[in-house]
């Protein structure tokens, strides 16, 4: 299969088709455009436990797994160590050991617990290969938690702060209760405080009326986008606004209503279901469980999207871009709704063209 999708990345350019989310709700028909993918893929490691995250630190790519709660320690040739088990996670359906981030030496994790989603953030303690992790400090509690909608994804922003995208936990109504940090995008300090110049005085909510938002990635020009799964009918990317109103459960996708912020791009969920993103070249790039596929997304026109890997390589739940400017794409078709094949789950490795 290696050689088979090597040959069709030279021969195409990697490219499947482009959507575009117009006004109408409709999307466009498939045209082909070249997307600058000419490196070629390969698989860094695999036999992971429903992988989640992925995050570097420094040259080392570490990675969360739901329901063991290991955080695993990928060297760039493959080699792998535990770096530890997250004590107090309880997975349970879509919940466990879920989104990581890495900053100055320490490791922020978002995880289910007992009774709440909580983060926690730790030392990094030793060296790439003997990598482990220091006692933990819990830096916010709270945070709804259910077999559903957990959301999960944090990552720290160009301005230094931490983000974290919290699902509705299947209560609907906390999407639109700004008292409520469920359905919520959230921006706070480093230790867990709100900072003095959010939209809300006093409050860690930076964004509301989200369904289950599991993607973020800050453009270079500062611009967040979040991508988030619908319900029914429409999966979304937004373009975040701090304060901004996003519509669930009252709109899901490209509703058009006074009071809420469309997305710029929306898909039918048995196309997309978007998780982890990233942004490399001018692009960003949103992994797709169901739909099974990579999603390449120009900066400079957010409405139009190329297909990448579709059906390759099963269900993507994140995406990184590594010290080499590699994407490091994670599969996620072990965490019981996929269809593993053997060898999976695995980090699979893609060379971008110039």
């Amino acid at each position: 299969m290696e050689f088979r999708i090597r040959a069709f990345l030279v021969a195409s350019g990697l490219v499947v088709g482009s959507m575009c989310g117009c006004a109408s709700g409709e999307p466009s028909e498939p045209t082909s455009t070249r997307t600058g993918v000419s490196g070629g893929d390969s698989v860094v490691t695999e036999k992971l436990d429903a992988p989640w995250s992925i995050a570097f630190h420094g040259s080392t790519a570490l990675v969360s797994e739901r329901d063991s709660a290991r955080i695993l320690e990928i060297g760039a040739d493959g080699t792998r160590y535990e770096v530890g088990v997250i004590d107090d996670v309880e997975p349970s359906g879509e919940g466990g050991l879920l989104g990581i981030a890495v900053r100055e030496g320490q490791l922020f994790a978002y995880y289910t617990a007992a009774d709440d989603n909580r983060i926690e953030r730790f030392d990094l303690t030793g060296r790439p290969g003997n990598l482990a992790l220091g006692s933990g400090t819990t830096i916010l509690t709270g945070l709804p938690a259910a077999t559903v909608h957990n959301g999960g994804r944090i990552a720290f922003g160009p301005d230094a702060m931490l983000y974290a995208t919290v699902g509705d936990a299947g209560n609907r109504a906390t999407a639109q209760d700004r008292a409520s940090l469920g359905g919520k995008i959230l921006r706070m300090t480093p230790d867990g405080r709100a900072p003095a110049d959010n939209p809300l005085p006093g409050s860690l909510v930076y964004s509301y009326g989200h369904r289950n938002p599991q993607g973020l990635t800050w453009a270079p020009d500062g611009r967040l986008l979040a991508g988030e799964f619908g319900q029914n009918t429409w999966d979304e990317i937004n373009l975040i606004e701090p304060g901004g109103n996003y519509g669930w459960p009252e709109v899901e996708g490209i509703g058009g209503q006074p009071g809420f912020i469309d997305p710029v791009q929306q898909w039918k969920p048995s196309e997309a279901s978007p998780s982890g993103m990233t942004n490399a070249g001018g692009f960003v790039y949103l992994a797709n469980l169901r739909g099974e596929r990579l999603r390449r997304i120009p900066l400079d026109d957010l409405t139009r999207s190329t297909e990448l890997l579709v059906g390759e390589y099963g269900r993507l739940r994140d995406v990184a871009v590594a010290p080499d400017g590699s994407l490091w794409l994670l599969t996620n078709n072990t965490d019981g709704r996929g269809d593993p094949a053997a060898g999976d789950d695995r980090i699979i490795r893609i060379g971008l063209g110039n």
